[in-house]
């Protein structure tokens, strides 16, 4: 941690003293034996508005992500399934969770009844292909666990998971209706099918594989299926053509299981794998042997209580447990597992690295999770960091970068930043074991020097322009951040070099402030700010902006805020303009991006470059403004309801904001190792970390109420 106190609100040192000593001398008792914190979860949060979250069957981390999915109807649609809908067409095996893209939805799977279908149908005739109606009064969903009743079919259909296998039940009316499951391989979340192949290898044993091209440019899934009982019939169809033989390759492979009189119950348990079909069947061998659903399920459920129970707390106040467990719960579901059991996996060279010396993830969202979540991991999931820095240093190995937006083995090149360095950062700087500190300085290094995404004109003009480079402000703001991070790793590895050469590029950022306007703005190549100006115009991925306006992006100096108030003149030139930020109303445009979102004034929770925002207050000295803030954002953007998420969750970083905020302290430039003081909604919290555990009682932070005017929230 720097030992500077200029990137530290002014209470911060005494509090960081009492925070570590907590952290290294407190005790305090763990959740009762048998308590299920899984109870208080509540999966359908965010799965209504803009929140975008999965919902389905998965453990922390896993691989397999499977739940229903809908008709592909745009945006919010982006997870495969929205709470509007009543339409479903099948469980796939993988999804995003609060992404504003979307993709994956592989190895589409649903039973049905009656004659044969071999296509989904349509929104406006569904009676036309195997989809079917459902009703949220017939559907369950808790922590490794859904269910979902087929309304059309009378189809009682039950999913829960390992990390690598889905594990699917389908409870079949009585009356010996004809019945069929078809594995649909052209189907997925707004993608579009490559190549597809299903065999049939023994009665039992089925196996496959769905390359793709959509978010992710060269995505491979291969699967593997066992079943429960023997297949009577299987068939094969490129769409509706029916195939000869027990097996078929092509665009729109669909694979189908029939029975004349339909089973009772029908098992599936269904193995992914980066690698191959072979390494799938042993993913089930290892992680599903038998047949027993409900000790699976129970299994899940367990996982889930043991990652719960690293963070709790005690509250009077029903709804906030269930917005703080079920905010645990999203946050533990990315980045995603992305390897098998033997540590095979495949990386973004497409070349298979075999049985790795460590975990391999994917599904990185940095641009989004630099900001809270990975400080979150660092407190809550110690144990699983190294592997998470390891593969982004095996992935700047394989594309020569480290990861920006990582998906399944490819590098989608999303948003702007090299935003894998703060997070990289964080964890090298807080001793995370495995970590080889000329290694993350020289992959930080390798991705802070290319020439493209308006890095050549940081090099050269120390400045990036608004006339040349699209999103300019934004991306010299977040490359201000990310070069600060780099200079505190030089610092600690004694390269004075690079930590001087970073350290005045992280000042660059003062290149844009308009001393006249107090925005930052965009700079032409002749060095004046843009004209015209807009300070509410928001033009999606256009302008100098990235989802933002000049209103969001003036407060995006989380390394350096003591120089930011000295850009305005004062702490109160800086806090009346803050102040300004919550109350000021103005059109964004028509082309404003959807992600403007969670708005108070135009301070837009729904996205995070503002997620540091409230906490500002504290550095100019009035902390009980950021208390209060604070607590209005923890009280009106989160609700216990389907649409309870201001924006998109975006992989648990919105879920992470909720969680630390709600324990009174935030990591406001997290490779500072620094946490700043807000104001605690729940009366206790207990963190359980390896060697020891935190217990903060909200009086030991901060009074029930936020500080009157003059006070420093000292404690």
């Amino acid at each position: 941690m720097p030992s500077s106190s200029t990137h530290l609100p002014r209470e911060a040192p005494r509090f960081l003293l009492w925070l570590f000593s907590l952290l290294w001398f407190g005790t305090a008792t763990l959740p009762a034996t048998g308590q299920r914190l899984t109870s208080h979860v509540d999966p359908m949060i965010g799965t209504g508005g803009h929140g975008h979250v999965f919902l389905g069957a998965n453990v922390p981390f896993g691989a397999v992500q499977l739940g229903p999915q809908n008709i592909f109807k745009g945006w919010d649609w982006c997870s495969g399934y929205h709470y509007s809908d009543s339409l479903m067409i099948g469980f796939s095996h993988t999804h995003l969770s609060g992404t504003g893209a979307s993709d994956l939805g592989d190895v589409l799977i649903m039973p049905y009844t009656g004659p044969i279908k071999t296509d989904k149908g349509q929104q406006k005739a569904p009676h036309g292909g195997y989809l079917s109606r459902y009703s949220h009064q017939r559907e369950t969903a808790k922590p490794g666990y859904y269910a979902v009743t087929l309304d059309d079919y009378d189809i009682r259909a039950e999913l829960t998971s390992t990390e690598r296998v889905g594990f699917h039940r389908y409870t079949f009316p009585t009356g010996g209706k004809q019945a069929h499951v078809i594995i649909d391989l052209k189907e997925g979340i707004d993608d579009k099918a490559t190549d597809t192949y299903i065999e049939q290898v023994d009665p039992q044993t089925f196996v496959g594989y769905r390359f793709s091209k959509g978010w992710a440019s060269d995505q491979r899934v291969y699967f593997a299926i066992k079943t429960s009982v023997p297949i009577p019939q299987f068939a094969v169809y490129e769409e509706a053509q029916l195939l000869t033989g027990k097996k078929g390759q092509g665009k729109a492979i669909k694979g189908l299981f029939s029975f004349a009189k339909a089973p009772a119950t029908l098992q599936l348990k269904v193995g992914i794998s980066p690698v191959s079909s072979q390494n799938a069947l042993a993913n089930i061998a290892a992680e599903i042997p038998g047949w027993d659903f409900g000790a699976v399920q129970q299994a899940a459920d367990e996982k889930w209580n043991k990652e719960l129970s690293k963070m709790t707390i005690e509250t009077k106040d029903p709804a906030i447990r269930r917005i703080f467990y079920t905010s645990m719960y999203h946050a533990l579901f990315a980045p995603a597992l992305f390897n098998d059991v033997n540590g095979d996996y495949r990386g973004t060279d497409k070349k298979v690295y075999p049985k790795a010396p460590f975990v391999n993830y994917t599904t990185f969202s940095l641009w989004d999770t630099y900001r809270t979540a990975h400080s979150l991991f660092l407190l809550a999931q110690p144990e699983r960091v190294s592997d998470m820095m390891r593969s982004m240093l095996a992935i700047q190995e394989q594309q020569g970068k480290l990861p920006i937006w990582h998906l399944m083995g490819s590098e989608t090149n999303t948003m702007v930043g090299y935003s894998a360095v703060p997070a990289l950062a964080e964890a090298f700087l807080k001793g995370t074991p495995g970590l080889d500190g000329k290694r993350v300085l020289a992959a930080m290094k390798a991705s802070s020097t290319r020439d493209d995404q308006g890095v050549n004109y940081v090099k050269t003009l120390g400045f990036i322009p608004a006339d040349k480079e699209n999103e300019s402000v934004a991306k010299a703001m977040e490359y201000a951040i990310d070069d600060w991070s780099i200079a505190q790793v030089a610092k600690k590895l004694d390269d004075k070099e690079a930590y001087a050469t970073y350290s005045k590029r992280a000042k660059y950022y003062q290149r844009y402030f308009d001393p006249k306007t107090r925005f930052m703005r965009g700079v032409t190549a002749d060095g004046k700010f843009q004209l015209p100006f807009n300070a509410f115009q928001s033009i999606h991925r256009q302008n100098p902006y990235t989802e933002g306006n000049a209103w969001q992006y003036t407060w995006l100096v989380p390394h350096d805020v003591p120089g930011l108030i000295q850009l305005f003149g004062s702490d109160a030139a800086f806090t009346q303009k803050l102040d300004s930020l919550f109350i000021v109303q103005g059109n964004l445009g028509e082309s404003a991006s959807p992600d403007i979102s969670g708005l108070i004034g135009m301070y837009a929770h729904g996205n995070e470059p503002s997620h540091a925002t409230t906490y500002l207050y504290a550095y100019a000295g009035q902390q009980w403004k950021t208390a209060e803030k604070v607590r209005q954002v923890l009280r009106e953007m989160y609700k216990d309801k389907p649409d309870g998420i201001s924006g998109n969750e975006d992989c648990g970083q919105m879920s992470a904001w909720y969680i630390l905020s709600a324990l009174g302290f935030y990591p406001v430039s997290p490779s500072s190792g620094a946490y700043v003081l807000g104001s605690p909604i729940v009366d206790k919290a207990t963190l359980q970390l390896p060697g020891a555990n935190l217990s903060c009682w909200r009086s030991r932070i901060m009074p029930p109420e936020p500080l009157h005017s003059g006070s420093h929230a000292q404690r």
